[in-house]
C-alpha cells in the first residue's frame, strides 16, 4: 500500500477465525482448520494479509490477539444456550464448544487490548453474549416469517435501515441492501453495545461497542458482497499507525 508522498503503508495483518472440521484431500481424511475463501479473499481485496486462526487455547488467546493488527469474528454454527443462560430451542444446532470458547476468550482480549475487530453473523452474537446479552434462538417464532433465512442453503439479500449518526451510517448511508441468511438473532442487547442497524421487523441487524476504536458486529455477510466498504474499513482501521 502506499502513502501520500510516496511513503510505504505495511498492510494489517488481520486474524481470521476458523473451524476445526473434518476434511479431504487427496487420499487423506483429517481434521483441518477450514474456513470459507470470501473471508481471506475480501481482506485480502481490502488491503489486509488474512490468516486464518485455528481455536487455540484460552492461554494462548492474549498472545495471539498481541500479534495481529485486527481480528474478524466469523460466522459458524450456533453458540451454547448456556452461555447465556437459555435452554436449547429444538431449532438451535448442536454447539461446537471450543469454538464457543475460543471466539469469547478472542472478543474478550479484543475488547481488553483494543484491538480492531469485524464480528460476522455468529460473531455478532458471540460479542452480544460476552457482553452480557442474550439471543433470540429461532426467529420465525418471534417474528412470524422465515424472511432472515428463506433459503435453507443460500443467502438472500435484504434492506436494513442504518442509523445516520453511527460509524456504520456515515458509512453506508441511511440504507443499505445486505446478503444474509440466519434464523438467530439479538433478544437483550449487551452492555456497552449499541444497535446501528434493524430490518423492517425491528429485529437488529448491526451494533457497535462504544468507546472502542473499532468495534462493530453486523448480521450480514459482508464478505459475500461486491460492496467491500465495511471490511475497507476495518483493515484501514487495523493499519498499523
Amino acid at each position: 500500500m502506499a502513502a501520500p508522498g510516496g511513503g510505504h503503508i505495511s498492510r494489517p495483518l488481520i486474524g481470521i477465525t476458523g473451524y476445526l472440521e473434518p476434511a479431504r484431500w487427496s487420499d487423506f481424511v483429517r481434521e483441518a482448520v477450514l474456513s470459507p475463501v470470501t473471508y481471506s479473499r475480501s481482506v485480502e481485496r481490502a488491503g489486509g494479509i488474512p490468516v486464518v486462526l485455528p481455536p487455540v487455547p484460552i492461554d494462548s488467546v492474549p498472545r495471539l490477539v498481541a500479534g495481529l493488527d485486527g481480528i474478524l469474528i466469523s460466522c459458524g454454527p450456533d453458540l451454547d444456550p448456556r452461555l447465556y443462560g437459555a435452554t436449547r430451542h429444538e431449532q438451535t444446532t448442536p454447539a461446537d464448544r471450543r469454538r464457543d470458547t475460543f471466539d469469547l476468550a478472542l472478543l474478550r482480549a479484543a475488547i481488553d487490548a483494543e484491538r480492531p475487530f469485524l464480528a460476522v453473523c455468529r460473531g455478532m452474537h458471540a460479542l452480544n453474549v460476552v457482553r452480557g446479552g442474550s439471543l433470540i434462538q429461532h426467529l420465525p417464532d418471534a417474528v412470524g416469517h422465515d424472511r432472515h433465512a428463506p433459503d435453507p442453503v443460500k443467502m438472500s439479500a435484504h434492506d436494513v435501515q442504518v442509523s445516520v449518526s453511527s460509524r456504520l451510517g456515515q458509512l453506508l448511508g441511511p440504507h443499505a441492501a445486505v446478503p444474509t441468511r440466519h434464523h438467530q438473532g439479538i433478544q437483550r442487547l449487551g452492555t456497552g453495545l449499541l444497535a446501528v442497524a434493524w430490518a423492517d421487523d425491528q429485529i437488529v441487524e448491526a451494533v457497535e461497542l462504544q468507546g472502542h476504536p473499532f468495534g462493530v458486529g453486523v448480521q450480514w455477510h459482508p464478505e459475500e458482497d461486491e460492496d467491500l466498504r465495511l471490511i475497507e474499513e476495518f483493515v484501514s482501521a487495523a493499519a498499523p499507525k
